[in-house]
């Protein structure tokens, strides 16, 4: 995630640990939040929020991982992401969930599938949704007809 600049030009950003930041964030690219983010987020990239990490935000990117904690909706096309650490206090939307154990989700899931940008599927194949048991403790959840691997 941060080891050189992408080939488009975008640099990922960092929130550091100690560092409290309010406000709207665009990005093109990937962010990590070690320290405590105030605002909404948008990015095209991906969203971790470390194990130090608190963001009082709505996410919007294509990959989502907590570790610290997050008080807002997440919406993804991609996976959301909740490790041990983790705690998501809102809603989500994604195309695959994983929960591992001893990470908290406190609101409703709505799953979609990743192949359709904006789009959610139909009711009924939402309900098709399916739990798999994951090795490392947890589960994955993914939508039916989704093409994405379950994380891990």
């Amino acid at each position: 995630m941060f080891g050189s600049k992408r080939r488009n030009g975008t640099t990922d950003t960092l929130i550091g640990a100690g560092t409290e930041f309010n406000g709207l964030m665009k990005s093109e690219a990937d962010v990590r939040i070690e320290g405590a983010y105030h605002g909404d987020i948008e990015s095209k990239g991906s969203i971790v929020v470390g194990k130090g990490g608190v963001a009082r935000s709505n996410i919007t990117a294509r990959d989502v991982t907590i570790a610290g904690k997050v008080y807002g909706d997440v919406h993804t096309l991609g996976k959301l992401i909740i490790t041990a650490t983790g705690q998501l206090h809102g809603n989500s939307q994604a195309a695959v969930l994983h929960v591992q154990e001893g990470g908290i989700l406190n609101g409703s899931s709505r799953m979609d599938r990743g192949d359709s940008p904006g789009k959610a599927a139909p009711d009924h194949e939402q309900a098709g949704a399916a739990l798999h048991p994951h090795p490392g403790g947890g589960i994955a959840i993914a939508g039916s007809g989704s093409k994405t691997k379950q994380a891990g």
